[in-house]
């Protein structure tokens, strides 16, 4: 394998990762609001600590996944069919 082949491949295991942390955390969220009768109103000022925490941690692992589709050339098809 090239230089470039190697480089494009870890950034596909990097990817790989960051969506099943992005799976995990939203696993977690839906868990956390199901506990609390499926509305974050409902919950306990620790419990709403706890959500905002994991919400932020998934928004931060969504934007890396954004930046290393942008990379990986990911979105190149679904650009190509918005006309």
């Amino acid at each position: 394998m090239t230089r470039a082949e190697l480089e494009q491949l870890a950034q596909v295991r990097r990817y790989r990762k960051l969506v099943e942390a992005y799976e995990a955390l939203d696993a977690r969220i839906d868990d956390l609001i199901m506990a609390n009768d499926g509305s974050p109103d409902k919950m306990s000022e620790a419990d709403r600590f706890k959500y905002r925490d994991l919400a932020r941690r998934r928004t931060e692992i969504l934007n890396d996944m954004r930046v290393l589709e942008r990379q990986l050339d990911l979105t190149a098809d679904e650009d190509s069919g918005a006309e």
